[in-house]
């Protein structure tokens, strides 16, 4: 494999153990730094805003603005450098969101980082994200809107 297609392969979707292994160093990582907090499942989540709001629950539909990263720094959205924000149900949101989200307020802002595990798993998502990878959400919730 030439240099080049190294290169393009490590910034791309990446493979299931490369992904797994930069996954879990990250999480390991992260992980210890001052004021993550670890859930039993692994999801684990630091508070930069606590809002004042209501919160989600399963039913609600949720209006975010949201920075979506993988563990080695690629952005996958961004809605931040955008106008418009992202709407979904509960019902549609990963686990690792499903999860974190109800922990959080309107107006609140909260750093998720997600384990392969409670993303897309094995098998991964689309052409960015790879089996087995971890996520980053640096996310604020703007509104529930049910």
């Amino acid at each position: 494999m030439s240099r080049k297609s190294d290169k393009k392969q490590r910034r791309g979707r990446g493979g299931a153990g490369q992904n797994r292994a930069e996954s879990e160093a990250f999480l390991k990582k992260n992980g210890s730094k001052p004021g993550v907090i670890t859930t039993a499942s692994g999801l684990q989540y630091t508070i930069k805003d606590p809002g004042t709001g209501k919160s989600p629950d399963e039913w609600s539909t949720v209006e975010v603005n949201q920075r979506i990263l993988l563990a080695n720094g690629t952005i996958i959205k961004n809605t931040y450098d955008g106008i418009e924000t992202d709407t979904f149900t509960m019902a549609e949101a990963i686990d690792g969101l499903k999860e974190g989200l109800v922990l959080m307020k309107e107006g609140g802002k909260f750093r998720f980082v997600v384990p392969a595990n409670l993303a897309w798993g094995k098998r991964g998502s689309g052409r960015t994200i790879g089996p087995h990878a971890a996520l980053i959400f640096d996310i604020r919730l703007e509104k529930v809107i049910r």
